[in-house]
């Protein structure tokens, strides 16, 4: 590419703003994954022990890089002061304090979960079967975890602190603390059950996959393809849930206060979830299904290769969303805000490439019946985006207190792709960034 003074005069006068995520933590982690799924598919190792290494083998080399060559551990936002030399005597009331609340939250986790019938049918079932292997060695790690890091953090009393605090009623709190400690431990309970649950299935999946049925055919091929999409998303997020970890940097600065925003996110994951079949807003009977665009376009193999490989390619962008978050990766959690990758292109790649994914594998206005259920499925489609759409702003609210969210926020404004098609569009000059109702 020829360079383009003016283009280069543009970026040094708005520079993006920083990420708070390095490109080379997405890029080792997943080489990590490549190695491990080359390594699998060569030994036809398909199992769900197989699946959970892969996991593996795409966390260790992120955290390898984001100590030795990032140094996040340095960084301010850790609250962690290194050079601090307190004696385990000073802080040892904060730790056990600390504990106790720590392990209080987890006592309530796991009865939601003993509750919950759903948690043990189908693929949670695996999800309870980690958990109940690892949480030994977790309540064990955490009593000199716990001491230990007190003693460098330069504000230990956090809220699990708080949490036990008000237990035991030996110190005043202040709620907000404990409601923020609960949400983001909520976070990280429901949506790392469903990540593990469905890490075994797409990974077993791929790896079992023909290559002679693969490569017979473009759809084949396709959706080879994007099995191995989602087998890196999910891969990306689980490590996400799993290293919630200050000396990483990758310590949950918030949970969402916002019931639009946990609404609008747990109605399209299960138990909770509207889309799928015989819900409220299932968009599939009267259609073809996911697979539509393999039907309608049979018989047309130039057609049929040219949306498999676009359903391929948002698919690849969906993936590299999280890619980009290295193993800060949370839903309804602000993590530090990413400005490199797809995020520079769409504040929202993920919700945008998932949902014209949708749109052009199911065609839904392309029916088995009458235009009756063309303008049903189309309109429940369209629903179902307008729920991403509320997503992403519950997300810009959430965040938008952050200064170098603003300032990411205002900088797309002016220079991201995806903001500026959407302003010219709509015929706006730089709109002002939108906040909660109650803020307004």
């Amino acid at each position: 590419m020829l360079h383009d003074p003016a283009l280069a005069r543009a970026a040094t006068a708005d520079p993006r703003p920083v990420s708070a995520v390095s490109t080379g933590v997405g890029v080792v982690g997943l080489i990590g994954l490549l190695c491990w799924v080359a390594v699998a598919r060569w030994f036809k190792m398909d199992g769900p022990l197989s699946a959970m290494t892969n996991v593996l083998a795409c966390g260790v080399p992120m955290v390898l890089w984001s100590v030795f060559v990032d140094k996040v551990h340095r960084r301010p936002s850790t609250g962690i002061d290194w050079a601090q030399t307190k004696s385990w005597r000073e802080t040892i009331d904060i730790s056990l304090t600390k504990l106790a609340g720590l392990w209080i939250t987890w006592v309530g986790i796991a009865l939601i979960y003993f509750t919950g019938r759903f948690y043990w049918a189908d693929r949670f079932a695996f999800s309870m079967s980690v958990f109940g292997a690892v949480a030994p060695f977790v309540f064990m790690l955490s009593i000199p975890y716990v001491i230990w890091l007190d003693r460098k953090l330069v504000e230990p009393k956090d809220g699990a602190w708080a949490l036990g605090a008000w237990m035991m009623g030996t110190e005043k709190v202040e709620p907000e603390a404990i409601y923020s400690h609960l949400r983001s431990w909520g976070v990280k309970a429901f949506f790392l059950a469903f990540m593990l649950a469905i890490v075994p299935p797409g990974f077993g999946e791929f790896i079992r996959a023909d290559w002679n049925v693969v490569l017979s055919n473009p759809v084949a091929l396709a959706n080879w393809l994007i099995t191995f999409m989602f087998v890196i998303d999910v891969a990306f997020a689980t490590v996400g849930y799993v290293l919630t970890m200050r000396p990483l940097d990758a310590h949950i600065r918030s949970a969402t206060p916002y019931a639009a925003g946990w609404t609008a996110a747990l109605i399209c994951y299960p138990p909770f979830v509207l889309m799928a079949g015989g819900g409220p807003l299932d968009y599939s009977p009267g259609t073809r299904g996911p697979d539509g665009w393999t039907i309608w376009f049979a018989g047309q193999p130039v057609l049929l290769a040219v949306i498999g490989a676009t359903l391929v390619g948002l698919t690849a962008v969906y993936a590299w969303a999280t890619v980009a978050f290295g193993f800060r990766f949370s839903n309804l959690t602000h993590r530090g805000i990413l400005t490199h990758g797809p995020y520079a292109i769409s504040r929202h790649p993920a919700y945008l490439s998932k949902n014209l994914f949708w749109w052009l594998s199911i065609l839904p206005f392309f029916t088995t019946g009458s235009w009756v259920d063309g303008a049903r499925a189309t309109i429940l489609l369209a629903v179902v985006s307008g729920i991403y759409y509320w997503r992403a702003k519950t997300e810009e609210w959430h965040l938008g207190a952050d200064p170098d969210y603003q300032a990411y926020w205002h900088w797309m404004e002016r220079n991201g792709p995806v903001p500026r098609f959407f302003g010219w569009v709509m015929g706006r000059r730089v709109p002002a960034m939108p906040v909660a109702p109650e803020q307004a």
